[in-house]
């Protein structure tokens, strides 16, 4: 059982260019194989998560293996719907530009002996970015409907928001490690 959430945490990195290739294939089915392997995905993130703190089985490598895997997810469809012309660049460089910061934090405090845990905001962010690009996968399948395009892209806006204030929690709860040491 101890190693059950980590290979989770790699099966969701192994699925992500399956996941890809079908996020640039045409056709309904392309749409659906993307939508499920995006799903899946996301759902070994809570699962991994759960398993090791219901069994006490948390480790180092998931702790770092875990959110590569969550970035790695959300990255790989924005960048390609970015591709695609579905998402503005504006967005994902936000977005990417957070994750980016936020793994450098996580480094700094790690060089510090200091682990940054994941937090409330973190947990929101990556709940509403799922949200967000399922509906925006899903919406592919009714290119047509406005209203459902609008809450997509409404959902990605709230994504992007918690992503910001998420980045902004994490530097704000490690300011201590940006000042200086006194003896």
């Amino acid at each position: 059982m101890k190693h059950i959430p980590n290979i989770l945490t790699m099966l969701r990195m192994i699925l992500l260019p399956f996941m890809v290739y079908f996020l640039m294939q045409p056709g309904r089915e392309a749409i659906y194989i993307s939508l499920g392997i995006f799903m899946t995905a996301s759902f070994t993130d809570f699962l991994d998560g759960y398993l090791a703190r219901k069994y006490e089985v948390v480790t180092n490598i998931g702790k770092l293996l875990d959110p590569i895997a969550d970035k790695l997810l959300v990255c790989a469809v924005l960048v390609t719907m970015v591709s695609t012309g579905e998402v503005a660049v504006a967005i994902v460089l936000i977005i990417l530009s957070r994750d980016f910061a936020v793994s450098g934090l996580r480094a700094i405090a790690a060089a510090e002996g200091v682990v940054i845990h994941a937090r409330k905001f973190g947990k929101i962010k990556m709940n509403t970015q799922v949200i967000a690009l399922a509906l925006l996968i899903g919406m592919r399948l009714y290119p047509d409907n406005v209203a459902a395009q609008q809450l997509a892209n409404i959902m990605l806006y709230i994504a992007t928001f918690f992503t910001v204030l998420s980045g902004a929690d994490y530097f704000y709860n490690a300011r201590s490690l940006f000042l200086p040491k006194t003896k």
